[in-house]
């Protein structure tokens, strides 16, 4: 097993130390051994070490919380779940030693760099219900951005079309005749000058729709760090967030029936 393990992990991972402190476990809690035999189809289990990371800005808002459902207002730069290089910076990982719920899991996606409300399933047990709500399309969202302020462009605009992402990419792409998948209506709330606050109603949640959306207009969002131009941007430069925010979310309860109905505390700019 020891040979396996080197030929299966990075060089870089101490696979000797790890043996030697029982850090790779089989599913029965048993320590893995050097010299055990090598076996077929078995699960071995071990917890990477975790790199340093910057404590994230800004204050993880509970604005609601009951057996079913946490709704959380996040900041910048917090990652949803933990994944890459944001583990403990991550809410996911914050509520469950903030609140003890260690089953805790979030119904739908919230780009690390946008803000606002995010909402989670206390349990395993009530993920399923709501996460139905979210694939249905049921659930009410609306967002605001700050962006330039088009005179030419009017408004309010239904923008239309198919986004796709592929894999090692940072930007999405609009494929030109394929059918369309994603859909957002834009309208102008207020103005500053050259700068506006628009309201954005998604009908669909495909991957970077309203930064695509609005770019594709012409009026790119704030300190988008990816449209028009993708940005080499440390991980704990927290210096522009995007200019993006999740404001509002209304759904109806799938356990119980009731109209619920959620704003964010933020406002823009952020």
């Amino acid at each position: 097993m020891g040979a396996w393990l080197r030929d299966r992990l990075p060089e870089r991972v101490d696979i000797a130390g790890m043996l030697a402190d029982e850090r790779f476990v089989y599913d029965s809690g048993e320590a893995v051994r050097e010299e055990h035999a090598y076996a077929p189809h078995t699960f071995v289990w071990f917890h990477r070490d975790l790199p340093d990371e910057a404590d994230v800005p800004g204050t993880l808002h509970v604005i609601h919380q009951d057996e079913r459902l946490v709704v959380v207002d996040k900041p910048p730069f917090l990652s949803t779940i933990p994944r890459g290089r944001h583990v403990r910076q991550s809410v996911v990982v914050r509520l469950r030693d903030e609140l003890g719920l260690p089953e805790i899991s979030p119904l739908h996606r919230l780009d690390r760099v946008t803000s606002g409300l995010l909402l989670l399933a206390t349990e395993r047990r009530w993920r399923g219900a709501y996460q139905t709500l979210f694939q249905d399309g049921a659930v009410r969202k609306t967002y605001r951005a700050l962006a330039p302020v088009r005179p030419d462009l009017e408004l309010p605009v239904v923008v239309r079309d198919h986004l796709a992402k592929r894999r090692g990419t940072w930007q999405a792409e609009v494929v030109p005749g394929a059918a369309v998948n994603a859909e957002t209506r834009i309208e102008l709330e207020s103005r500053n000058g050259d700068v506006g606050v628009y309201r954005l109603t998604p009908r669909t949640g495909r991957t970077h729709q309203l930064r695509l959306h609005m770019h594709g207009l012409g009026i790119p969002i704030v300190d988008d760090p990816l449209y028009p131009t993708v940005h080499d941007i440390e991980v704990d430069d927290f210096s522009k967030p995007l200019q993006l925010l999740a404001a509002e979310l209304e759904l109806t309860d799938p356990i119980d029936g009731t109209t619920r109905r959620f704003e964010s505390v933020r406002s823009l700019p952020l």
